[in-house]
């Protein structure tokens, strides 16, 4: 009984370490490069785009509270 325990432990291990060898093989070669960099592109592109749409928001407060009519100036 013994033996088909360890047995069963040792399939377990074995298939727990096959899937993480192939996982860190699709993330180590250049498809997985590829991917993280596009995920980290993609991630600042939305955080100047957070920051673009706070800008605005708070422009269009400031000047509401200044009393300025909101219009579009072109700025040099």
């Amino acid at each position: 009984m013994k033996r088909i325990l360890w047995m069963g432990i040792g399939v377990a291990i074995g298939v727990i370490a096959f899937r993480k060898i192939t996982e860190a093989q699709t993330t180590l070669g250049p498809e997985g490069l590829n991917r993280a960099v596009g995920r980290l592109a993609d991630g600042i592109y939305d955080f100047a785009d957070a920051v673009r749409e706070g800008m605005q928001e708070r422009e269009t407060d400031l000047r509401a509270a200044l009393g300025i009519e909101s219009q579009d100036v072109v700025r040099r």
